[in-house]
């Protein structure tokens, strides 16, 4: 009845009757002539920390094994055992629900380390490049949802902003260092493009190894073509 009035005569209402909120703990108690107690919102309406792991490595699981065209949310909830509804409960849909688990194998958890040259630095970055590429299930799925991308904005805008651009974020903060030292000769948006480019192509293109010897050779390459 109450929703219906506006305004004044709402609160005039309210007090009429004596109607007041007393809040304790995870309870608010409505008090008119009955008691009655609205609780918080637990167990299943909060987000628990290890189902959303659990999920997680179901969405790359069938990423891996179906690819994202065939990725469904029935599949993913029946692999995690959960119902659709906790899958929704975090992501509006599947392009959001793709990237965000993709994001967990991409984005470092860690700030990239301070070698102190330009080399050393473009030497781990690549080697991270490396390992990041060589995962078993990443493997798979990056060139995937890649292609996808092309067909559906959505995902793409997915991938961009959870992987691609975090992932970005944190070379950049090598490369703003070594332009600190007066050891970076092109702007950062060029180094970090160079730097991505080689490794992504041999390993997700060509298929093709990048042993100790191949690094080697690329990190004289990106020195002398990004340093000073």
């Amino acid at each position: 009845m109450l929703d219906a009035v506006a305004g004044r005569d709402r609160v005039a209402i309210r007090d009429q009757l004596g109607l007041t909120w007393v809040t304790s703990g995870r309870y608010r108690t409505v008090r008119l002539g009955l008691e009655v107690s609205v609780r918080d919102p637990v167990g299943a309406a909060v987000l628990r920390p290890e189902k959303t792991a659990s999920i997680t490595e179901a969405v790359l699981a069938e990423l891996a094994e179906v690819g994202y065209a065939r990725l469904s949310m029935e599949a993913v909830a029946r692999r995690a055992g959960v119902g659709k509804s906790a899958l929704y409960r975090r992501w509006p849909g599947k392009d959001a629900m793709a990237a965000a688990a993709i994001a967990e194998l991409s984005v470092p958890a860690a700030p990239q380390p301070d070698t102190g040259s330009l080399r050393g630095d473009i030497r781990v970055i690549v080697e991270g490049m490396v390992a990041w590429l060589s995962h078993p299930q990443f493997s798979r799925i990056l060139p995937d949802v890649v292609a996808e991308g092309v067909r559906e904005p959505s995902l793409a805008a997915a991938v961009r902003d959870n992987v691609s651009t975090p992932r970005r974020d944190a070379v950049k903060v090598v490369l703003d260092r070594a332009a600190a030292r007066g050891e970076l000769g092109v702007s950062a948006e060029l180094a970090l493009d160079l730097l991505g480019a080689a490794v992504y192509w041999r390993m997700s293109v060509r298929k093709a190894d990048c042993g100790a010897e191949y690094l080697d050779e690329l990190t004289e390459a990106l020195v002398r073509a990004i340093g000073t």
